[in-house]
């Protein structure tokens, strides 16, 4: 199994506090958003359809990855809860998976549209592109399959029609990526506006993620 966070209330509360900053910022709206941490027992996830100022650290719910079975008294998880699941199984450097339908990136999404080089900090998220996952129903295997191809060598993708996906080291890294995200895209569909984005090449988008190596943004994809 691989190592994860201690299920303490300090993180429990984390997770929290991640969800209600998400909301406060606009990043998220509403509910739909939902976030998971691996731990030593599998992963904590954000419940179903509870509003995240009523949220409690006991609501959290604590889910294996190598089964769909949770232990008795916990609340319904997400009901994104398989994509989070299969990207904590499939992706042993990431700790944090944040969904969210910010504004930009789900314009983006219903357009069918990924985010191109038209910005160096595309780079941040593993590729010269922020790619677009296939769509499917919300919480389906389907789901999860497309959004894991979406997101080979990323740590982060958009989801078609519905919103986008990131990963993280740690709770706080993914939360930064998904600002991060919902900016490039705010950036992007703004350009689209006055005129055609002019793209950055392959040689200088390999050199920005070179240079992320020695700056601390190394991806965890």
């Amino acid at each position: 199994m691989i190592s994860g966070f201690k299920d303490t209330l300090a993180l429990r509360q984390s997770i929290i506090d991640g969800c209600l900053a998400m909301n406060a910022s606009g990043i998220n709206q509403g509910t739909s958003g939902n976030i998971s941490v691996r731990t030593d027992a599998g992963m904590l996830i954000t419940p179903s359809g509870v509003d995240y100022a009523q949220l409690h650290p006991d609501m959290l719910v604590l889910m294996p990855l190598d089964d769909t079975s949770i232990a008795p008294n916990q609340m319904k998880p997400s009901s994104e809860w398989r994509f989070h699941r299969d990207i904590l199984k499939a992706k042993p450097a990431v700790s944090a998976v944040v969904h969210a339908h910010p504004v930009y990136c789900t314009a983006l999404a219903m357009n069918h549209m990924e985010i191109p080089s038209c910005h160096y900090m595309v780079a941040a998220f593993g590729g010269d592109t922020v790619p677009l996952a296939d769509y499917a129903l919300f919480g389906t295997e389907a789901l999860s399959v497309h959004v894991l191809a979406a997101l080979q060598n990323r740590s982060a993708c958009l989801m078609a029609n519905h919103g986008a996906v990131v990963t993280g080291d740690s709770l706080e890294r993914a939360l930064w990526r998904m600002t991060e995200l919902e900016t490039l895209a705010k950036g992007y569909v703004t350009a689209l506006t006055v005129g055609q984005p002019k793209l950055l090449g392959k040689v200088d988008m390999s050199a920005v993620q070179q240079a992320f190596s020695d700056y601390g943004l190394k991806t965890d994809a």
